[in-house]
């Protein structure tokens, strides 16, 4: 995997009081992603005569080789077909270890330079799965908020089954079929035997079983619970299917998170003006910013 690129950053029009993070999806970058995004307008105002204290930045992920697509490419992780999402899970893991503790970097930057009650970290498609792993594995100061656009949740399926109480079934290891007993790495290790996690409330579970899976299991703490999240998607989403939105909203929601999701009729994979409307009034909100009239 190769090095992340320095962020484009987008300079306050006034004083600097907030921070926006925004994540790119899989085969973007900055400099393509951002400017579009700049450039809408809502209600006539763009992202930045909305919030114009805020410093923007747009980081690019790292090109590494695309399953795929057998081609390198700009992504956050590698990942199978989403429509088949359930294999080859771990392929995710590497790259999702590695852009977490990227994202952990900027959002340690941010929180020291306006606070974390001013930040908010946002991200699109696999931005949005990235920016929902990084809140999951955060372990700072609270921050103001975290928005998808379209996106999903890596592991969602064993997530909600873990968080409502059941066991997990694990994931596949690469070129092995998945055996939950050949997870433990222990033989003689009795897979019936009561652990100190059967004591665990559900939330904290899955929280663990994300962690461990995403071998950052060493972050502690349950800060994401206090930190909102608004999801976006649209009915005919082609890529990302709303289902795998539902999924998320449900898994975070089990994990005992505050999220609100809006789906869109007739909206494929991408943003609109009424997506967008709602992700400035949350954004607003969540920063304590008094709406003019």
């Amino acid at each position: 995997m190769g090095q992340f690129p320095a962020p484009m950053i987008i300079q306050p029009l006034q004083e600097h009081r907030e921070t926006l993070i925004i994540l790119h999806g899989r085969g973007s970058y900055a400099s393509k992603f951002g400017p579009p995004l700049l450039e809408t307008t809502v209600d006539g105002q763009t992202l930045q005569s909305t919030f114009p204290h805020a410093k923007i930045i747009f980081p690019t992920a790292a090109k590494s080789k695309a399953t795929i697509y057998k081609n390198p490419t700009h992504q956050w992780f590698d990942n199978w077909h989403l429509e088949e999402y359930r294999k080859r899970q771990y392929l995710m893991v590497d790259g999702l270890n590695r852009s977490c503790w990227f994202v952990h970097g900027l959002l340690e930057e941010a929180v020291q330079e306006v606070g974390g009650q001013n930040v908010v970290l946002w991200g699109l498609s696999q931005g949005c799965a990235t920016a929902l792993v990084s809140l999951v594995m955060w372990e700072g100061e609270e921050f103001a908020g975290v928005v998808g656009m379209c996106g999903w949740l890596p592991f969602g399926n064993e997530l909600v089954r873990v968080a409502g109480g059941e066991e997990s079934d694990g994931i596949e290891e690469d070129g092995d079929e998945k055996d939950p007993f050949a997870l433990s790495g222990d033989e003689n290790e009795d897979p019936f035997a009561r652990s100190d996690d059967d004591d665990e409330a559900g939330p904290a579970k899955a929280v663990k079983f994300l962690r461990e899976t995403v071998d950052m299991e060493d972050t502690i703490g349950m800060v994401f619970q206090k930190t909102p999240v608004f999801l976006g998607h649209g009915t005919e989403d082609e890529k990302v299917s709303i289902e795998l939105g539902r999924e998320a909203k449900t898994a975070l929601n089990l994990m005992g998170m505050d999220v609100q999701m809006k789906e869109y009729e007739g909206l494929g994979h991408w943003y609109s003006e009424n997506m967008l409307k709602e992700i400035f009034r949350f954004i607003k909100e969540k920063l304590e910013i008094e709406e003019t009239v």
